[in-house]
């Protein structure tokens, strides 16, 4: 299990897996093939499917920038590794091929190879289940937050700061800008409205939270600075939760931190024994993880135990099994942007409904990302970020 650092990435939408990923792969590539006179890029499956929403091939150009560059879309190819392939090819002025290099974007921006060998910093957890996670902090005496820290070290203290400032950046220009989004939806900003209308009600919670989370969404998918949370088309719900107990309960930095340390190590615990990726496991692996990494998060905000923080972890997950990756035209703005607005007041609810029990409960947080990769094994691929079924085949 890597560092926070690997999983709390800072970069532009609308996607880790088919923006950011493909942009830091191509940069890798580049730089074995400094001086190639041309680059060819084919992505495979998903990405090739929803590739130009996702503006995949705007992030590739830029990435290999300085020489031609030639995308090829290949969606009725899908590699047996992983819905999200590229390969790319180096050539000479005269068209020889200089190298090739087959690679994977498997969601929040991580990258790996057929052989599954992560490409980026080792491993540095040495427990990666919450059960195990559980028992040492009782042993220890010590909390979740503790656990990062303990083999982040506390320089940990200063990229979570960074990530912090750089959410709530997302959030305060998205309460700003209004207008469409980019593409051909014309899909309109709702944030400055919800703020606006929330702001005037005497019970404001809900509207607030919905103004949070669509602010960094819209500012997402408008391919601005966001943070993968655990992923960007998922960016929305851990911001907004927090944003919103901060100014309910006058949070101080620390507190904010930790529970960003908290929310990091759930969602790094499903990257690790699951998968984030929306073109793997559909969106339950998106949304559905951070719901459930708001969720624990806001019950430690609220004092819950460790029982507790899994339970409301657990609940998050489990209420999204199922849930489809089905963007309209490929875009990350329909139903994504309000799918991570209801789940920011889901995960709210399901640390306040496990904030009445003493924690016990039947099935563990653990469990249920086992049984979510089961699902998304069993769902079929048109409902994966292909675009070719459930609500995105309405608007072909």
């Amino acid at each position: 299990m890597q560092s926070l650092r690997s999983f709390y990435c800072i970069g532009h939408g609308p996607s880790s897996s088919h923006t950011m990923g493909p942009y830091n792969a191509g940069t890798l590539f580049k730089k074995r093939f400094p001086n190639a006179s041309l680059y060819r890029v084919t992505l495979f499956g998903s990405l090739a499917a929803t590739g130009r929403g996702h503006l995949t091939d705007e992030a590739l150009r830029q990435a290999l920038a300085s020489s031609g560059v030639d995308i090829v879309f290949r969606p009725d190819i899908t590699k047996p590794f992983h819905s999200n392939g590229m390969l790319f090819e180096a050539f000479n002025d005269t068209q020889e091929l200089l190298g090739s290099w087959e690679v994977y974007s498997v969601g929040g921006s991580a990258l790996k190879e057929a052989n599954e060998n992560p490409l980026a910093e080792p491993s540095i957890y040495p427990l990666t289940t919450m059960n195990d996670i559980i028992q040492w902090c009782q042993k220890e005496h010590k909390e979740l937050w503790q656990y990062v820290e303990e083999y982040e070290g506390k320089e940990i203290w200063n990229y979570l700061e960074e990530v912090w400032t750089t959410m709530q950046a997302a959030i305060d220009r998205g309460l700003k800008q209004t207008g469409v989004l980019p593409g051909i939806l014309q899909y309109p900003r709702k944030a400055p409205m919800f703020f606006a209308k929330a702001r005037k009600e005497e019970k404001r919670a809900h509207g607030m939270i919905f103004a949070y989370a669509l602010a960094t969404s819209e500012e997402n998918a408008s391919g601005n600075v966001v943070v993968t949370a655990p992923t960007c088309g998922a960016c929305g719900v851990v911001p907004a939760v927090l944003r919103y107990l901060k100014e309910l309960y006058n949070l101080d930095q620390t507190d904010c931190l930790r529970a960003l340390a908290v929310a990091g190590l759930l969602g790094n615990i499903v990257k690790f024994n699951g998968s984030i990726s929306g073109a793997e496991v559909g969106c339950q692996g998106e949304v559905g993880v951070a719901c459930s990494m708001a969720a624990g998060m806001a019950s430690y905000l609220f004092g819950g135990n460790l029982q507790q923080i899994d339970y409301a972890a657990e609940m998050g997950l489990e209420h999204h099994l199922g849930m489809t990756c089905d963007p309209i035209a490929g875009y990350v703005q329909v139903p994504c942007i309000e799918r991570n607005a209801v789940a920011a007041i889901r995960a709210i609810d399901a640390a306040e409904y496990t904030s009445y029990t003493d924690g016990a409960h039947k099935v563990s947080f653990d469990e249920i990302i086992q049984t979510m990769v089961e699902t998304g094994k069993d769902m079929n691929t048109k409902y994966k970020e292909t675009s070719l079924g459930g609500l995105a085949k309405r608007y072909l």
